[in-house]
């Protein structure tokens, strides 16, 4: 058996289209090569996001049921937060909408201009944050995370020298706050070990600095420290993270991915007066403090949830099923982000279509040709998403690593569904050598990958 079997009855289903290759080839063109702003009824296999993509449970459709929607102190709220208190231990909880939401709200009330905000790898969405609010993100990843061929444990981990020169260089007051994302999205879903948590978090207080973190995929990454941490494989997942936690001084959750629902996230802090400033931040923008923009049945789904995505024969099947799909195309010698991480597999799109420079977005160009082929909708984590002018020179500066994920959405696709994706991969890298490069006809100042427009070259 190569992976865990589904821990899990499947109950309804939900239909998905066949296109030809014709249709989608024309769904792409006017998409304008992004996949992005193709139709989902045009999509066979969708890996674009596990983002508020997961099949809720039997359990969490009952707690809808019972949603009060009363508009202050609502009941669900009370089981919201007390499920958030026991997993992430902060007394202060503020639910908001979504990740990016909780993010807004938390930013502006952490960063001044000019200050410096320490990460393993900010996200997209983290970053553009980060920004808006005139901060300067810093990723500070190992260089192991950066490296998709070099196999380590913890590729997610922060470089403690790295850090603690930054906060030299630059002094403590040029810096906002230190986080970690758990696991590391940027870099390839890679997980953080404890370790690494805690002496990141002793070298921010050290220097009276707070030490929050990104947890929308904090089982999966709890998981990874139970089977390859030393000493961790005899404990529980809950109580690794809660341990993690521990050592922070707050978090912020899109539960649109370990906590199985479709909309929600929220903030948890131990700082009372910070709670109350991104209180205040969500009153004005959301809602009332106790439903943060939700409904209350959305405030029930997320606390049953969080507590499902603790479920260690879930995440033996969930993490199996990505690690299956990597092995399979490591052994067909596709390059990947090796070890394979919690969520989605990252192709090497670098290496796969070296004959594409990265000013013509050789990972865009991977995704159009997998939609168009194949049907399979991924996302490009490269070029479009992170290349960015230098603000002395004026020259580009391209990332490190072009990468292609494909993510797997939680309780969705079964065996034969990811073979196909496999099999399609393969298939596409022996002729990677077909596929062109594209030029960019539209793009907007922040998050440009989500409404780009392409054009292929030659």
């Amino acid at each position: 058996m190569p992976f865990p079997i589904e821990p899990f009855r499947i109950k309804v289903v939900e239909a998905i289209p066949t296109t030809t290759r014709e249709q989608r080839k024309a769904a792409l063109i006017e998409a304008g090569y992004n996949v992005f702003n193709v139709r989902s009824d045009m999509i066979l296999i969708d890996m674009l996001t596990d983002s508020g993509t997961s099949a809720m449970s039997d359990n969490q459709w009952a707690g809808v049921m019972q949603g009060d929607e009363a508009y202050a102190q609502c009941r669900n709220w009370f089981h919201f937060a007390d499920a958030v208190r026991d997993i992430f231990g902060y007394p202060h909880v503020i639910p908001c909408h979504q990740g990016r939401a909780a993010e807004n709200y938390l930013f502006e009330n952490l960063v001044s201009a000019g200050q410096l905000v320490l990460s393993n790898t900010h996200f997209d969405t983290t970053r553009a944050q980060v920004q808006h609010h005139r901060g300067l993100p810093t990723d500070l990843v190992i260089r192991e995370g950066r490296d998709p061929a070099v196999e380590h444990p913890f590729k997610g981990n922060v470089d403690l020298e790295h850090a603690e020169r930054v906060i030299a260089e630059e002094g403590v007051e040029k810096i906002a706050f230190g986080f970690l994302t758990i696991t590391n999205n940027s870099g390839g879903g890679q997980p953080v070990s404890l370790a690494n948590a805690k002496a990141f978090a002793e070298l921010m207080h050290r220097h009276g600095l707070k030490m929050l973190y990104d947890t929308a995929r904090y089982a999966e990454n709890a998981w990874f420290v139970k089977q390859r941490e030393q000493g961790q494989s005899g404990r529980s997942v809950k109580e690794i993270a809660q341990e993690m936690f521990s050592y922070g001084d707050g978090a912020w959750m899109s539960a649109k991915k370990d906590a199985l629902v479709n909309i929600g996230g929220f903030v948890a802090l131990a700082d009372e007066e910070l709670a109350r400033g991104v209180t205040n931040s969500v009153i004005l923008n959301e809602g009332f403090a106790t439903y943060g923009g939700l409904a209350g049945r959305d405030l029930e789904a997320m606390a049953r949830g969080l507590l499902e995505g603790l479920d260690e024969d879930y995440l033996a099947y969930r993490i199996g099923q990505v690690e299956e799909l990597g092995r399979q195309l490591t052994e067909a010698g596709v390059p990947i982000i090796r070890p394979t991480g919690g969520h989605a597999i990252y192709l090497d799109a670098r290496a796969i279509l070296s004959h594409i420079p990265q000013a013509n977005y050789p990972g865009v160009a991977m995704t159009a040709a997998l939609y168009r082929d194949y049907g399979i909708r991924g996302v490009e984590i490269g070029s479009l998403m992170f290349a960015e002018p230098d603000p002395e020179t004026g020259e580009v500066r391209y990332p490190e690593m072009e990468l292609v994920r494909l993510c797997v959405p939680r309780r969705v696709y079964t065996a034969s569904h990811l073979q196909y994706v496999v099999d399609s991969i393969i298939e596409l890298a022996g002729r990677a050598g077909e596929i062109k490069g594209l030029e960019l006809t539209y793009a907007a100042p922040m998050l440009r990958h989500f409404t780009a427009r392409f054009k292929e070259v030659g």
